[in-house]
């Protein structure tokens, strides 16, 4: 049991590290193969960005269906990742804790 728990830690751990790095993925493929979209991204009317409101205006470019519309599929499959990996990486770590609780 000791093995199942620490699985599900270690799952959860890496999951939610791959909903992190999902967003820099997404924008470093959007540098390379579309660089007029990530224009528009990363300047607004008043010129570039600060590093936070790129980081925002990533997250909505990552909930909008824009994305899929491009047809890449690396960029779709990164941003499923980014959708799915928290809500994985929340259940593994909720499965430990009831391990954990129900066990002892």
């Amino acid at each position: 049991m000791i093995i199942l728990y620490l699985a599900l830690l270690a799952c959860g751990v890496s999951l939610f590290v791959l909903s992190y790095v999902a967003p820099f993925r997404v924008a470093k493929l959007l540098r390379q193969r579309y660089p007029q979209h990530w224009q528009v991204i990363a300047e607004a009317g008043q010129g570039k960005l600060s590093g936070f409101r790129i980081w925002a205006s990533m997250q909505q470019v990552l909930r909008s269906p824009a994305l899929p519309a491009l047809g890449d599929a690396a960029i779709t499959r990164w941003q499923w990742i980014w959708r799915y990996s928290q809500w994985l990486g929340w259940a593994c770590w909720l499965g430990a804790l009831a391990m954990r609780l129900l066990l002892h």
